[in-house]
């Protein structure tokens, strides 16, 4: 996981509608980039329509939010269409921002190992800087855990 304090990896990856999208254009606003496993599964939706829900407050907060994941752009855009998510899903299927962020790692399910994104949100200031770092989290738990993090 990254640091608090140090620099935000820039990323340019393509969003659900196949536009290329960047850190740095959220300069001057608060940034809640979530990583998470995949698309459709009911951790993911989970948090997913969380965020969708709150949205608003964060908004209103002055922060965006801003999901990753390795599935595809065409996966993303079913995801968003089904739960109506109103905001950017990132795809990163070369796991270029996954790494820099440093959330692929090995898993453990039912005594198997795997590598995997492990579920981790940062909320990141209006100058590219890490402030708050939640690795492991909780899928239903984050959104209101975030909007919390945004008001202390």
């Amino acid at each position: 996981m990254l640091e608090i304090g140090t620099q935000a990896p820039e990323f340019n990856l393509p969003d659900q509608n196949g536009v290329m999208r960047s850190l740095s254009e959220f300069a001057g606003k608060k940034v809640v980039l979530y990583f998470y496993p995949r698309d459709n599964t009911a951790g993911c939706t989970k948090q997913a329509c969380g965020f969708g829900e709150l949205l608003p407050q964060f908004t209103e907060k002055g922060a965006v939010v801003v999901g990753v994941s390795k599935d595809s752009v065409a996966s993303h855009k079913k995801f968003e269409e089904k739960y109506g998510l109103p905001f950017i899903l990132l795809s990163d299927v070369d796991k270029t921002a996954i790494q820099e962020y440093d959330v692929w790692k090995e898993k453990k399910n039912y005594g198997k190992v795997t590598m995997g994104v492990v579920r981790t949100t940062y909320l990141i200031d209006e100058n590219g800087v890490v402030i708050k770092a939640y690795g492991n989290v909780k899928a239903a738990e984050n959104p209101a855990e975030m909007l919390a993090a945004l008001e202390s």
